[in-house]
C-alpha cells in the first residue's frame, strides 16, 4: 500500500494553539509533541482518504453488492 504522504520530506515548524492545561500535562509527562502531532495527523489523513474513496467509488461498491445479493 503507498504512503499516505511523502514520509521523508524535510521537517517544517508551524505555530499551534493548544490548551494550556493539556500541554503543561503532556510536558509533565515528556510526551513528544511533534511525534504525537504527526501520528494523530496520518490516522486523521487515512481516515479521511478512506472516506473520499468510498465516496468516489460509492457506485461502484453498491453495483457490486447489488449483483452479489443476485447470483451468490
Amino acid at each position: 500500500m503507498p504512503e499516505l504522504y511523502d514520509t521523508t520530506a524535510p521537517k517544517k515548524s508551524a505555530n499551534l494553539s493548544v490548551n494550556s492545561d493539556l500541554l503543561a500535562k503532556t510536558r509533565a509527562l515528556n510526551i513528544n509533541l511533534s511525534a504525537t502531532l504527526e501520528r494523530a495527523l496520518k490516522e486523521e489523513l487515512a481516515k479521511r482518504e478512506a472516506g473520499r474513496w468510498v465516496e468516489e467509488n460509492r457506485t461502484a461498491i453498491r453495483s457490486y453488492n447489488e449483483f452479489f445479493k443476485q447470483h451468490g
